[in-house]
């Protein structure tokens, strides 16, 4: 891949996310949060005595909300 190639890449998703926050979409925190069933959706479970207990580890598709609808 060509830097250019992902300069440009990386532009179109700075400006999506940007059209995205004026719009008032935000991006549902998820890594190190309490699980809660109404905004994650769990795929795994891992077993980690270092961690609490419903502690997201991995995100595996970000997840965004408008007002109180997740998008």
């Amino acid at each position: 891949m060509s830097k250019a190639w992902k300069n440009g890449v990386e532009l179109i998703y700075r400006q999506f996310t940007e059209v995205l926050n004026k719009l008032g979409a935000e991006e549902i925190k998820s890594v190190g949060e309490q699980f809660d069933p109404n905004f994650h959706e769990a795929v795994m479970h891992v077993e980690d005595e270092n961690l609490g207990e419903n502690v997201i580890v991995e995100e595996l598709r970000k997840g965004y909300k408008l007002k109180d609808r997740i998008i």
